[in-house]
């Protein structure tokens, strides 16, 4: 098999649902199945409440189906228990929300080497990484600042290099501009596409913004809790 087209995410008759307060289940994802390959980006789309945020969680690990098999590479992940989850998760996956969630506290550099160290990097190859990543999202001059010192915009790149500290095989992005003006967002979002391209990753890519999916390679939507390409 080509190595680009090798499937880094599948996702095979995934099931999930929530027990509402009335007694009754809702069934949000009724039966998805979709393979993402190496170096694809695939845009997510679709309304308020389909179940984007819901699948992403599912792909990430995050939470589990009620049934269907999820495989990252190689790994069927409901073989895995929670240890082993956890672990595939550091080692393989990069997550980019609409929020930055950065901690406050520590510096551009601090909070991408962080993963790293949790991942046991050592302190100063954690560093030399995260120094690394942030001069490819354009902020070499930044390292030190915190983020408080920087803009939405600049937020969002440590978020994206903190994403990939870890050098994932899969990237996966919940609304990555939503909180951005569009000028930016447009930026970061070049930024992004230009990342995945060079480091070869499958992305899934959530979005409400038709501009940002149409630059994709693929258009997923959810229709009653069913995968479908656009």
């Amino acid at each position: 098999m080509n190595e680009r087209a090798a499937p880094v995410l599948s996702l095979e008759h995934i099931k999930r649902g929530f027990d509402q307060a009335s007694g009754k289940r809702l069934e949000v994802i009724r039966d998805a199945t979709l393979v993402i390959n190496r170096g694809e980006m695939v845009a997510l789309v679709g309304p308020s409440g389909s179940g984007k945020s819901t699948l992403l969680q599912m792909a990430g690990l995050l939470e589990p189906p009620d049934s269907g098999t999820i495989r990252i590479g190689d790994e069927d992940a409901a073989k895995l228990g929670d240890g082993g989850r956890t672990a595939l998760r550091l080692s393989h996956i990069g997550f980019v929300y609409q929020y930055h969630h950065l901690l406050p506290e520590f510096s551009a550099l601090e909070n991408v080497a962080v993963p790293q160290m949790i991942a046991r990097v050592g302190k100063r190859a954690a560093a030399e990484r995260a120094r690394e990543l942030l001069g490819h999202v354009g902020l070499a001059e930044r390292t030190d600042h915190r983020p408080g010192q920087l803009s939405g915009g600049e937020q969002q790149r440590v978020a994206i290099a903190r994403a990939l500290a870890n050098r994932p095989q899969l990237l996966l992005a919940d609304e990555p501009t939503g909180n951005l003006d569009p000028h930016t967002a447009d930026e970061v979002f070049a930024l992004l596409i230009r990342l995945v391209r060079d480091f070869g990753l499958a992305a899934l890519i959530a979005t409400h913004n038709p501009g940002l999916a149409q630059r994709m390679d693929r258009r997923l939507t959810i229709v009653e809790g069913r995968v479908r390409e656009v």
